[in-house]
């Protein structure tokens, strides 16, 4: 049974959502390993799970925290959670929040942002977070209806640069301007990071590979050593 909206965004406040994921193909692309790996985070304390497909979200019945879930799919600038059909489907696999993306880019089905988050509701009572790429979206977001500002697609979207760590002055101008909460996602590479972007206005951190993706994380190390050679 899904807690209220209210209740489920108190569990997330000021906390850490550990997004785990795997990229199709990986070794650790299966269900059953993502949800090993998001019961191992809510034991180090993870206030919320982010999960990538239908599957993965329905395994995550049993997790005593929010999931967010979302469905990546087709190759069209709009793919995180593209179309409302997919939004509902992420609802109906049992996601407390329902993330999409938030931008204002044309949406595959034609429907904007708000005719999306309307029709979602209209099946399912369930939050919403808007994964935005820029200021303008997340006032666009708020306006259509978002309960959860994201800034998961700053630097990829072409409204502005991709930043080496978390995308602190988009926050900050989210904050300033929107009333919605924020969860500040993207490159967020080490604590430090998360608590930078809590500074800068978040209301919570989703944090993905710095934890939950081993090759890039064994990367960094390989390159760090590959310097010093």
């Amino acid at each position: 049974m899904r807690s209220t909206a209210e209740g489920t965004l108190a569990r997330l406040a000021g906390g850490l959502v550990v997004s785990c994921q795997a990229y199709p193909g990986e070794a650790m692309r299966d269900p059953r390993t993502m949800i090993q790996i998001a019961r191992a985070a809510v034991v180090g304390g993870a206030a919320g799970i982010r999960l990538q497909g239908l599957e993965d979200i329905r395994a995550a019945s049993d997790l005593d925290v929010p999931v967010v879930g979302l469905w990546k799919d087709g190759d069209a600038d709009v793919f995180i959670t593209p179309t409302l059909a997919h939004a509902v489907a992420v609802a109906e696999a049992g996601a407390d929040i329902v993330a999409l993306d938030g931008t204002r880019r044309a949406r595959p089905d034609g429907l904007t942002l708000a005719e999306t988050i309307a029709g979602l509701r209209a099946q399912h009572d369930v939050l919403v977070m808007a994964d935005c790429g820029s200021l303008d979206d997340a006032i666009a977001a708020e306006q259509a209806g978002a309960d959860i500002l994201g800034t998961t697609l700053s630097g990829y979207t072409g409204e502005r640069p991709k930043s080496a760590g978390p995308d602190l002055e988009l926050i900050a101008l989210i904050a300033a301007r929107c009333t919605k909460p924020i969860v500040a996602e993207g490159r967020i590479h080490s604590p430090a990071d998360a608590a930078a972007a809590r500074t800068a206005g978040a209301f919570a951190v989703c944090v993905g590979t710095a934890i939950t993706h081993p090759a890039t994380i064994t990367s960094w190390f390989v390159a760090a050593l590959e310097e010093e050679a």
